[in-house]
């Protein structure tokens, strides 16, 4: 009997580590074939035909009569972000991928739950991950007036394939009518301004006019996968005048549909660059293809600067990998300059002083081909100016790192890289 016994125990361990094996390889592989996008070169960004393209191949078109206002850093962040939730009448929709405990995560759940007992219909997102530093506290006290709370791909028997996949997306929309987008967290560390380690450089983005339709849209997205309630009418989706001279639209990316949309939004812009392009990117990890295209960007002249984190950052993988892929780029003309004061959390793209995208996207694979992201873009020359002038402030509490640098770093660095590159397709 205790040889069959054990046997059985072996037979049941098997069957664990097999599906446990099998279940890491679904999830660490894209599950999409690896495909050369051909992308050859047809217009400007200011050509007619680009926002055209942008349109039609990223889903919802680009329409005007938007204002956008750019927030930087927490000390301006979190005070428009809570001003609107309080001011919310109907409804607020709100996804976020980091939700931890603190002050600021207190005050967030204080004034949703407030707006949830005054009888606004407060919807709340949280990515399973993301938010597993949350104080129960903060959940407990906006459940108990209201607010409907859900987590994103919370393990389950039938979605356990799915578990690399997360939102990362952040947004919050009020009323339908005020909707905010870019890379913060609701934690400790986006609060301040930005001014040593513990306080995070980052911007977000206020938004208002035609486009916010859109972003509630992408937020229904997902509310609808993990609810299957369908959110409509005018308490969501109110009619929306012109308020603005901005030309604007919100897309999202998913691998559930639409993966690809986010880079090649990205290659689509930096193919029609024509004079310029300007990116911040806490994470930037290109692939191959990307690659080129900004190579190939520099060989017909277009000027290229990233600013990306330097030694104060949350993940060392990722910096490794990072700077393991900056020889072509710095060899073509490339700026890379890495950000001093502290962790540089900002997502932002500048192309020709008219095209800005932001939103939760970093220039990663997880971001394209993994996680649920979304990106707002905005066509307008003016807005383009201050986001240029904004990125320049920042330039100058950066390092720039000269292809001679980058050439003679350390054997040891080298060999880290090495090992975190074989790491990409997660990073």
């Amino acid at each position: 009997m205790m040889k069959k016994h054990r046997f059985g125990m072996m037979i049941a361990l098997t069957f664990l580590l097999t599906l446990a094996a099998v279940l890491l390889v679904i999830n660490f592989t894209t599950g999409e074939k690896n495909v050369t996008r051909e992308l050859p070169r047809l217009y400007s960004t200011a050509d007619p035909q680009f926002r055209r393209a942008m349109g039609s191949l990223l889903g919802p078109g680009i329409v005007g009569g938007n204002r956008v206002q750019e927030l930087i850093n927490g000390d301006q962040i979190f005070p428009a972000m809570l001003a609107a939730i309080r001011s919310a009448k109907k409804t607020v929709t709100f996804e976020t991928y980091i939700y931890w405990s603190g002050d600021i995560g207190r005050e967030f759940a204080t004034a949703l739950a407030e707006r949830a007992k005054a009888g606004v219909k407060v919807h709340v997102l949280l990515d399973w991950v993301g938010s597993a530093r949350i104080d129960d506290s903060f959940l407990q006290e906006m459940q108990m007036a209201g607010v409907e709370i859900r987590k994103f791909h919370k393990p389950h028997w039938y979605n356990l394939a799915r578990m690399n996949n997360r939102t990362h997306r952040k947004l919050l929309v009020v009323d339908g009518k005020t909707g905010f987008t870019g890379g913060v967290g609701i934690a400790p560390k986006w609060t301040g301004s930005g001014q040593d380690a513990d306080h995070w450089r980052d911007s977000h983005f206020r938004m208002e006019g035609p486009a916010v339709a859109q972003m509630q849209a992408v937020f229904m997205d997902n509310w609808l996968k993990v609810t299957g309630q369908v959110m409509h009418g005018e308490a969501y989706f109110p009619p929306l005048q012109p308020v603005g001279q901005s030309e604007a639209q919100v897309f999202s990316s998913s691998p559930s549909g639409g993966s690809e949309s986010m880079q090649l939004m990205y290659q689509l812009s930096i193919t029609a660059a024509e004079r310029s392009i300007d990116l911040s990117s806490a994470y930037f990890v290109p692939d191959e293809l990307t690659t080129k295209a900004l190579t190939d960007a520099l060989k017909r002249g277009v000027k290229l600067r990233i600013i990306t984190p330097g030694e104060i950052i949350d993940t060392e993988t990722v910096r490794a990998a990072s700077r393991g892929r900056w020889g072509p780029l710095l060899q073509a003309g490339a700026e890379i300059h890495e950000f001093q004061p502290t962790m540089y959390h900002v997502k932002a793209m500048v192309v020709d002083g008219l095209l800005v995208s932001v939103g939760s996207t970093n220039f990663d694979n997880r971001s394209f081909r993994l996680n649920d992201e979304a990106n707002l873009n905005v066509l307008d020359a003016a807005f383009a100016e201050r986001q240029t002038k904004v990125f320049e402030d920042d330039l100058r509490k950066a390092r720039r790192i000269t292809y001679e640098e980058w050439a003679n770093r350390p054997l040891k660095e080298k060999l880290t890289e090495r090992l975190a590159s074989l790491l990409g397709s997660q990073l």
